[in-house]
């Protein structure tokens, strides 16, 4: 996971009371979110959950019933100026079936306010190299596989350089070597100091690449914050790491402990509930347990996930 040091006060992106209802639906609950400058965000929640809807009014794609939005410190209604700076795949990509990858980019690319016109070729050669598309360019969109068309809609994100990059599902249809090339685009466009929002379902990938982490649950903002944090202050349980698992089982189970054996690495136990550690730690030394290591552990963000949602 990426430092969260170089995140910067000034917000992004900001939503504050936004909602948006479509007839009897509520879309998006009258929710408050930062987007902090410099981070990357991954935006969690199941299908329904309003991850889109909101991200389309960030945008300015989609009206709000209600409440504010800003976007590279410009509010929804003079969001156009900020669009430029800002590159965006959002429900999948949407190009001319009968025109070739390239002639699609160059289209794109042509209507690009900060890209001159004798810059178009290089850009556009180096936006398909860099999504892996060098090999396909030539060939017409309609044959493309959906792996494919995600990777072309990614480089339309890409002609120029971003101050936001907004990818919702970017991994669709990719393949793990697809995948792996996301993971490296994220990771220098951060490196770059520009700010990215990726909605996504595929939760290892967002715990290895997002520095924050907001997760919705049906329209309403579950929890939010710097994803390093929010994983340490949600105890996976206490670790002990000892060759005696059987009488450790046995000790604590007669202490009042919950415990099971540890599956995840090295022999030892997983106590999840029960006396504080250090009373543990004396209790297993007192009866002539072998500790050789004593840690919390704390747990992954699907675990994380799962407690948020469920319990909403």
């Amino acid at each position: 996971m990426r430092e969260a040091a170089r995140v910067t006060a000034a917000p992004a992106a900001r939503a504050a009371g936004l909602r948006k209802v479509y007839g009897r639906t509520v879309a998006v609950a009258g929710l408050d979110l930062e987007v902090p400058t410099g981070a990357v965000l991954g935006m969690l929640g199941p299908n329904g959950s309003g991850k889109t809807t909101l991200i389309r009014m960030l945008l300015g794609l989609t009206r709000p019933t209600a409440g504010t939005a800003e976007l590279l410190g410009r509010p929804l209604s003079h969001v156009a100026a900020a669009l430029p700076h800002v590159g965006a795949l959002v429900e999948g990509p949407g190009f001319h079936p009968f025109l070739s990858g390239r002639e699609n980019l160059r289209r794109m690319a042509a209507a690009e306010p900060l890209l001159d016109a004798a810059a178009i070729p290089r850009a556009v050669g180096d936006a398909l190299e860099r999504v892996g598309l060098t090999h396909a360019a030539d060939r017409r969109f309609r044959g493309y596989s959906l792996g494919m068309k995600q990777r072309l809609g990614l480089a339309g994100a890409l002609l120029v350089p971003r101050r936001l990059v907004v990818l919702d599902e970017p991994t669709n249809g990719l393949d793990p070597a697809g995948t792996r090339d996301v993971r490296a685009i994220i990771a220098d466009l951060h490196a770059a100091g520009s700010t990215v929002i990726v909605s996504s379902h595929l939760l290892a990938e967002v715990e290895a690449t997002c520095t924050h982490v907001a997760v919705l649950q049906s329209g309403s903002l579950v929890a939010a914050g710097e994803l390093r944090g929010l994983l340490d202050s949600r105890t996976g349980g206490l670790v002990i790491v000892t060759p005696d698992v059987e009488p450790a089982l046995r000790l604590l189970a007669e202490a009042g402990a919950v415990a099971t054996r540890d599956t995840g690495g090295e022999p030892g136990v997983v106590v999840t509930d029960g006396p504080e550690p250090p009373e543990i730690v004396a209790l297993l030394v007192r009866a002539g347990v072998a500790v050789h290591e004593a840690r919390r552990r704390r747990p992954r963000l699907e675990e994380l996930f799962a407690q948020l949602t469920e319990g909403s």
